[in-house]
């Protein structure tokens, strides 16, 4: 099992060629194709701006929009060949509705996103979320690249988004000098000491050892603080298992994970 597409969504702003960097260190251990997405508001949605007969200012916008659109799409173009690899692929779509960019995910291994779309803010806060929780592709959030052969936490429960983070995980954790699995018997609704996902990882040729945290207090807070103990570079998590209006009411791990300051890299699959 190996990678073959990374998926980067980008607007053409400052932060893109950091994203670009993320994901040539994740491609090429793999020889894997990296895939630029330059997504742009559609200037037709700006129809619905105007009334009939209302062509002035509605003519104005398009064309402002247009050229910014033009002006993006090149400077990310540019990135890319700027980055030296050899495997990429540019595409441009609309972001309308966000199909286009949901489309090219379906085939992307892993998506790296820009940290604040994590968090809900900025204009690819819903594509984030419509691409992690209905395309189901895992995300791959990080400040800086991920280093080779560092150490990997996982966060386990024996549940449903934890046991897919884990299995899509497996090319880079067969990379890692050390894999932690972290569980929480608090927090578990089914108790599960991880000796299963231990013998998993040990048939898929990698060495785990498993850690279980004892708090009665929030999982996530124990997570990290494990994570930070442990030195770990990278935390494997299953993202929202509860229901969309609970996780609006209460919150939750994932959450709490994404707002977090504590500079790991997170890779979540739902």
């Amino acid at each position: 099992m190996a990678w073959t597409n990374i998926l980067v969504p980008v607007l053409g702003g400052e932060k893109d060629a950091q994203l670009l960097t993320v994901a040539k260190a994740l491609a090429e251990p793999f020889n894997a194709t990296i895939t630029m997405v330059y997504a742009s508001p559609s200037p037709l949605s700006l129809f619905s701006w105007a009334g009939e007969g209302s062509f002035g200012p509605t003519d104005v916008a398009i064309r402002a929009l247009q050229e910014s659109a033009d002006m993006g799409r090149t400077r990310c173009r540019e990135l890319l060949a700027a980055l030296g690899y050899p495997k990429t692929v540019f595409e441009a779509v609309d972001a309308e509705d966000w199909l286009g960019l949901r489309t090219v995910s379906r085939l992307a291994d892993v998506v790296i996103w820009e940290r604040s779309a994590t968090r809900g803010h900025g204009f690819f806060a819903s594509a984030f979320q419509q691409i992690l929780l209905d395309e189901r592709r895992p995300a791959f959030i990080a400040d800086r690249p991920l280093p080779a052969g560092g150490t990997i936490a996982i966060a386990w429960d024996g549940g449903r988004e934890a046991s897919r983070a884990l299995r899509r995980a497996v090319p880079l954790l067969r990379g890692a000098a050390k894999v932690v699995l972290l569980s929480v018997p608090h927090a578990m609704t089914h108790p599960c000491d991880g000796s299963r996902a231990v013998d998993y990882l040990a048939d898929q040729g990698i060495r785990a050892e498993s850690t279980v945290l004892h708090t009665h207090g929030d999982a996530g807070p124990a997570i990290l603080e494990a994570v930070k103990n442990v030195g770990a570079d990278l935390l494997v998590s299953g993202a929202f298992g509860h229901p969309r209006l609970q996780r609006f009411i209460f919150g939750g791990t994932t959450q709490f994970l994404l707002e977090s300051q504590s500079g790991a890299a997170l890779f979540l699959s739902h």
